[in-house]
């Protein structure tokens, strides 16, 4: 029934950011090999995302974070969106994994928020939580440096910041960086654990993965050359 309300308000409104969610599907998911085929589908879970306001209620006990408000025709106070996440780039890789595990766009509905309000919503919120995408990115930079320093050392004198590489992994929980496989059982751990803390160790091994090529780089690595290191991992 939720989700039914939901989906009709897509139908019957339209947002500013559905444009960010269109953009997101002709860039990211349309060019991956292993999602293009969810696309519609992954519209199907996106669009009332953004419409729900129970996703704002559930975040907002966990963590407080700065959303768009305003006053609708009645002076009420309102939300923009009414979920409180305005989606960024990549943002679909949260949900496109489990249309692997789910036909049922109301299961996939159900299953991709919670996932979002216990743990996603971390990977791209700066609070001082342990299990902020900042204290991850710590995590990562002590077990990189204490397990492969020369590794390190030679990023670093090139101008290529382990992290800098690492970030967008962190930031996705590997999606679309790692096999469709691998990801769902990094997320299983993940759920195992109850915490995303465990990505952090995971970024050390896909560093690894990709440490003799890395160890060759002589020069400062560009963006694009970044996404094909990425890929590797």
């Amino acid at each position: 029934m939720h989700y039914s309300k939901l989906k009709h308000s897509v139908s019957q409104n339209g947002l500013l950011v559905d444009h960010l969610i269109h953009k997101e599907m002709k860039l990211i998911v349309s060019n991956d090999d292993a999602y293009f085929v969810f696309v519609d589908y992954i519209y199907k879970v996106l669009l009332p995302f953004l419409r729900d306001p129970d996703v704002l209620r559930c975040k907002n006990k966990l963590c407080k974070e700065p959303v768009l408000s305003g006053h609708d025709q009645t002076l009420y106070s309102t939300h923009f969106p009414p979920s409180g996440v305005v989606p960024f780039h990549g943002f679909s890789m949260y949900v496109s994994p489990l249309c692997y595990l789910y036909d049922d766009p109301v299961e996939l509905y159900i299953v991709f928020r919670e996932l979002y309000i216990r743990y996603f919503h971390k990977l791209h919120t700066i609070t001082d939580n342990e299990e902020s995408i900042l204290s991850l990115c710590i995590t990562f930079e002590r077990i990189l440096l204490e397990k492969e320093p020369r590794l390190v050392l030679h990023l670093m004198s090139i101008g290529s910041p382990p992290l800098q590489i690492a970030f967008r992994w962190l930031l996705r929980g590997f999606s679309g960086y790692l096999a469709v496989e691998q990801v769902l059982l990094l997320w299983d751990r993940v759920l195992a654990w109850d915490s995303i803390e465990i990505l952090a160790s995971e970024s050390h091994f896909a560093n690894l993965m990709c440490n003799n090529t890395l160890c060759n780089v002589k020069s400062s690595v560009d963006p694009i050359d970044l996404n094909m290191y990425e890929m590797m991992g």
